[in-house]
């Protein structure tokens, strides 16, 4: 019995999937997604071929016969649909571009595997595509990607190198896959000789935390640099959440900042407790951003945020020259972790404040917030950075402090 369009709208998904005939070839294929698949099946040559028309709703019934009775010409004259459409899509991925296929891989890979996908982006955007974006990607080599590559490591930014690399290895792998590329020119270039990851154990001593303050403030680094590198290590927040931080989730009065969802490493919302010290640093902030939604607007844009890599460049150049180990912004975490526990706050408050899910059956049964604990965590920390600062005298012990 042909189908009607009250008889399609009624169709619901099951456990496996299966199809609902029309007529004359014509059917739909159901999915237990709720994806619903126009296609066509018929005999060329004592063989049976299907042939995909697409999907419903986005073509109707009435254009999928149109369809079916087109492809049902092509067939009465000895001509396979099937193959023609196959051979359509090969043609024209072997003339794609680096550029056009990289907006594909991040549609159906790279957006649906991170929640933040602003860095990659911003490799893709500004090393690959001037380099070889239009270039079709079954004429890339290693040569080409090895100049990319090296180019960062000539910088002096071998970690960054290391993140091309990976962007290119996954772009090509994907290339393979959808028949775009013959072969991925970059496992000729292993891992292990663009950038060897260094395990994260670095940990700011009391003094340096001082050292490095004080060269910060006195650097010529942008003001709104100086403060957010403050506010990270007050705040113990990562950095991604400072960059896209928004004053409507910033209260002053309350003391709180809100982190949403989107802009959480965890996926979900997170409360940090301003302590005086981080307050006066927002407030400053929120002079210099003028009219600004953001927090810290880029240079020459109140809408977009500074890049990720702006504020380690401006830890590098403030850093030039002072006496201390070199260190990431990330160890500024760690750093206050660490001070926290030996100054004895407890390890489910620290990790809660550094927005830590809580492993094992403890992370299970244990969904507190420890809020006051936080806020009172919070303000002892900022005034044990004060005193570095200021080159106090600190005493190692909780809620003791000597100026």
């Amino acid at each position: 019995m042909p189908l009607t369009d009250t008889a399609l709208k009624a169709i619901k998904p099951k456990d496996k999937p299966y199809i609902v005939s029309d007529d004359r070839g014509l059917y739909v294929e159901v999915f237990p997604s709720g994806g619903i698949v126009w296609r066509y099946r018929y005999r060329l040559g004592g063989k049976q071929e299907k042939l995909t028309l697409g999907k419903y709703p986005a073509l109707s019934l009435r254009n999928a016969r149109l369809k079916r009775d087109e492809a049902a010409s092509a067939v009465a004259l000895g001509q396979s649909p099937a193959q023609e459409k196959q051979q359509a899509k090969a043609e024209v991925l072997e003339s794609v571009t680096v550029a056009e296929f990289g907006e594909r891989f991040f549609c159906e890979v790279v957006n649906k595997d991170r929640q933040d996908t602003s860095i990659p982006r911003r490799y893709f955007d500004k090393s690959i595509v001037p380099a070889i974006g239009a270039k079709q990607v079954r004429e890339v080599n290693t040569e080409d990607v090895r100049a990319i590559i090296w180019s960062k490591k000539d910088e002096g930014f071998d970690a960054a190198a290391g993140v091309v690399r990976g962007l290119l290895k996954r772009l090509f792998d994907y290339a393979l896959t959808c028949g775009a590329a013959t072969i991925n020119p970059v496992l000729a270039l292993p891992m292990r000789h663009v950038h060897k990851a260094k395990s994260r154990e670095r940990t700011l001593a009391p003094e340096e935390i001082g050292v490095f303050l004080r060269a910060a403030i006195e650097s010529n680094i942008r003001r709104q640099f100086k403060l957010a590198l403050h506010l990270i290590l007050l705040t113990m927040v990562r950095k991604s959440e400072l960059l896209q931080a928004r004053w409507e989730h910033v209260d002053l009065e309350q003391g709180e900042w809100q982190i949403p969802a989107e802009n959480s490493k965890t996926g979900k919302p997170h409360i940090v407790y301003l302590s005086r010290q981080a307050m006066e640093q927002f407030k400053e902030l929120q002079a210099l951003a003028g009219t600004s939604a953001l927090v810290l607007p880029g240079r020459g844009s109140l809408t977009k945020p500074f890049a990720q890599n702006a504020i380690n460049t401006a830890l590098k150049t403030a850093l030039q020259g002072q006496d201390i180990p070199a260190f990431t912004i990330h160890d500024l975490r760690r750093t206050a972790s660490t001070l926290l526990h030996e100054n004895g706050w407890p390890s489910d408050v620290v990790e809660k404040a550094l927005n830590h899910t809580i492993g094992g059956v403890r992370g299970v049964y244990n969904r507190a917030e420890y809020a006051p604990q936080r806020r009172e965590m919070l303000q002892f920390w900022a005034d044990l950075v004060e005193a570095q600062l200021m080159q106090g005298r600190v005493i190692m012990g909780k809620f003791k402090r000597q100026a």
